[in-house]
């Protein structure tokens, strides 16, 4: 059993690295959906990034500064034992569709979804590690992963830390900064200040 927590800056790290990446890519492509239709696209995408927003501070509601000092069972715990990464990998989605592009919708989608299930992975052998018998009953219970909405319960009362929540929500705001960015990509491509050397379907 692991004794140590996981280091959270090797999957930062992997996660920015992904995300200089896009940029770099996405300064030279140009998205099969844009033009008509492509409004329509964007909304769900901001839907989808909101959601991911709204879901990491629920989320955080319950966690705050308990982790790896109690064990969280409760809200959005109850259905998922890592709701923070579920919601990140919907935000993740969202920002492939603004781009206008289901294929890089997917891509990230995925990309997001691989990095976070291995660290979840490494987090439970951790977790067990430090609860016992306790973490190994909620494994049991409620998925690693993907939540099933039909385990939900809830706390009677929840104690939240307000540094944690407001660092979420700057975090969460890295998710929305890429809507302008995009969108002065695709202004630049459309005066011809950008040169589009391939088509993201």
């Amino acid at each position: 059993m692991s004794r140590k927590p996981v280091n959270q800056r090797v999957r930062i790290r992997i996660l920015q690295a992904g995300g200089f990446l896009l940029i770099g890519a996405l300064l030279f492509a140009h998205p099969a959906l844009a033009g008509d239709g492509h409004e329509g696209v964007e909304l769900i995408a901001l839907a989808l990034v909101l959601v991911c927003i709204a879901g990491r501070m629920w989320s955080i509601l319950y966690i705050g500064a308990k982790k790896n000092e109690e064990l969280v069972t409760a809200g959005p715990y109850s259905v998922t034992r890592n709701p923070l990464y579920v919601f990140s990998v919907i935000g993740a989605v969202g920002i492939g569709l603004f781009v206008g592009s289901f294929m890089l919708a997917l891509a990230l989608g995925l990309a997001a979804y691989l990095v976070l299930v291995v660290t979840a992975e490494k987090e439970a052998r951790y977790l067990e590690s430090l609860f016992g018998d306790g973490y190994r009953d909620y494994a049991r219970e409620t998925p690693l992963f993907w939540p099933k909405p039909l385990l939900y319960r809830d706390a009677d009362e929840v104690t939240f830390s307000p540094v944690a929540l407001r660092r979420t929500f700057l975090d969460g705001l890295f998710f929305l900064a890429a809507f302008p960015a995009i969108e002065l990509i695709e202004h630049l491509q459309e005066a011809g200040r950008l040169p589009i050397l391939f088509t993201l379907f």
